[in-house]
């Protein structure tokens, strides 16, 4: 079942108790919270989803905006020998961001950075083979109010790529927005882009999951329905 009613609160930042009761149900309280920001009057936004467990949350949102849903995808460009240390990352729409002090630190070679950057390159492609199917390209990015969706934000680290990633891509404004996080992590993104809405930051955080009563995994075949369906409810995006 992909819809549920009921909802959690907001009450100063943190949660009274009370988790959402799955991606969708969280979706939806963000939706509002967007909306009361402003961004269900800008006719200009574009939803991104971080996938797979973003597209049910930035789904909803697309909904309650009326404004185009796609996935932005990023892929993690890990050391060669200590693939847990990011160097970088790339991401939809062919942006690559490298991370010049680590690089520099661990003294990484032009050719191994090549070969890091061919294989997540081949990945990302194939997952987008997968997510989009016979659909059309995403939508340009250049001038648009980009709102960037997961699921929560724990370290950032994912989110924190992709927004560099969309910045790099001329829009006019970029927007990450989450259901949950961590509130430092919420903090931090205020000085990376041009506005952060996190629905809830509860104190202390632990773990994104511990805020949802149903955190199964998303699959990709949710994914791609979602999305689907989303261009059916904006032909003129699709």
């Amino acid at each position: 079942m992909l819809f549920s009613s009921s909802s959690p609160q907001r009450d100063s930042g943190s949660f009274s108790g009370e988790r959402f009761a799955d991606r969708y149900d969280a979706g939806r309280r963000l939706g509002e919270e967007l909306a009361s920001a402003g961004y269900g009057r800008d006719g200009n936004a574009l939803i991104l989803a971080l996938p797979r467990g973003g597209v049910p949350v930035a789904y909803e949102v697309a909904r309650r905006l009326d404004a185009p849903l796609d996935v932005f995808l990023v892929r993690k460009l890990g050391v060669p020998g200590h693939e847990e240390l990011a160097m970088g990352a790339i991401a939809s729409g062919g942006v690559l961001v490298l991370n010049d002090d680590v690089v520099r630190h661990v003294r990484v070679s032009p050719a191994g950075i090549e070969q890091v950057v061919r294989r997540e390159a081949a990945e990302l492609a194939r997952r987008e083979r997968e997510y989009r199917g016979d659909r059309p390209p995403p939508p340009a990015v250049e001038g648009k109010t980009v709102i960037l969706i997961d699921d929560g934000l724990a370290t950032g680290a994912s989110m924190r790529a992709a927004a560099e990633a969309v910045r790099r891509l001329n829009p006019k404004k970029v927007v990450v927005a989450v259901p949950v996080a961590a509130p430092e992590t919420c903090a931090q993104f205020r000085a990376l882009v041009d506005d952060v809405v996190c629905a809830v930051t509860p104190q202390p955080f632990a773990a994104v999951g511990m805020w949802y009563e149903d955190f199964s995994q998303t699959s990709d075949e949710e994914v791609r329905e979602l999305l689907e369906r989303a261009a059916r409810e904006h032909p003129a995006h699709a």
